[in-house]
C-alpha cells in the first residue's frame, strides 16, 4: 500500500465495515457500479446493511449479491423494477423501502455533501412521498421538506485517478458516483485506470481528491448491457 492506494478491494475496505452501517453504492443500472468493492462487502459477510443506490443491482450482479445473501435490512432508492428479488423481498416485509423521486434522491445525497441537512422541494407533495414530512407554503405553492443523505461508507466506481484521488468519470458512469463521493465519512473508489499525479488536467478533475480516502485498482469489467434491443439492417440496394 502506497498512500491512499491500496492492493485489493479487500484491503481498501479493511476496518471500515461493520454491521448496521450505511453504505452509499453509486451506479445507475447496470453502469458505474463498483464491481469490486461489492464483492469485497459480500465475502465481509457484513449484516444489517442500510444501503443507499439508485436501484439495487440486476438478477445476478452488483448488490442484488448482498441482497440475495440477506445482507441488506433497509434500501433507499429511486428504482425498484428490473430487479424481481427487490420486489419480492419489500412486498414479502423481508426488506424495508424508502423510496424516492430520482431528482430528490440525487439532491438529498448532494445536500448531504454540501453540508445542507434539509431542503424544500414540489415533488412528491400530495403523494406518499411527503406522508409524514413538513410542508410549507411559499409564494403560493407547497413545498415537503426532504432530509439530507450522508453515509459511513461510499464506494463509488471512477474510470480514472490520480494517487491523490482526483477522479474523472467516463460518460454515463457520471450518475450517483460523484455526489455519493462527497457524502460518506469514507469514501473507496474502484478505478479502471491509475494514472501519475499531474496525468489528468486540473480542469477536467470531476471529483477532487480530498473526497477520495482509498482507492483501488479494478480489472476485468465486462461492459454489461441491461436490455439489448437489435434490428436486421435494410437490404443494401444492388
Amino acid at each position: 500500500m502506497a498512500g491512499k492506494v491500496y492492493p485489493s478491494a479487500a484491503a481498501a475496505l479493511d476496518g471500515l465495515l461493520f454491521d448496521g452501517m450505511t453504505i452509499m453504492s453509486g451506479g445507475f443500472g447496470l453502469v458505474g457500479n463498483p464491481e469490486m468493492l461489492i464483492p469485497a462487502i459480500h465475502a465481509s459477510g457484513v449484516r444489517g446493511l442500510t444501503v443507499i443506490s439508485n436501484n439495487c443491482g440486476a438478477d445476478g450482479f452488483g448488490l442484488w449479491t448482498l441482497l440475495n445473501n440477506g445482507q441488506i435490512a433497509k434500501m433507499i432508492s429511486s428504482y425498484v423494477g428490473e430487479n424481481k428479488l427487490f420486489e419480492q423481498l419489500y412486498l414479502e416485509g423481508r426488506l424495508e423501502l424508502e423510496l424516492n423521486p430520482q431528482g430528490t434522491l440525487a439532491e438529498r445525497i448532494r445536500a448531504g455533501g454540501a453540508g445542507i441537512p434539509a431542503f424544500f422541494t414540489a415533488t412528491g407533495v400530495g403523494t406518499v412521498v411527503a406522508e409524514g414530512k413538513p410542508v410549507q407554503n411559499f409564494d403560493g405553492r407547497d413545498y415537503v421538506m426532504e432530509r439530507w443523505l450522508r453515509a459511513d461508507l461510499a464506494i463509488v466506481k471512477a474510470w480514472k485517478a490520480d494517487p491523490e484521488g482526483n477522479l474523472l468519470f467516463r460518460k454515463t458512469a457520471r450518475n450517483f458516483n460523484p455526489v455519493m463521493a462527497t457524502a460518506a465519512e469514507v469514501t473507496v473508489v474502484e478505478v479502471e485506470e491509475l494514472v501519475p499525479a499531474g496525468a489528468i488536467d486540473p480542469d477536467q478533475v470531476h471529483t477532487p481528491g480530498i473526497y477520495v480516502d482509498r482507492i483501488v485498482l479494478g480489472s476485468g469489467y465486462a461492459r454489461r448491457v441491461e436490455k439489448r434491443t437489435v434490428r436486421q439492417r435494410p437490404v443494401e440496394a444492388a
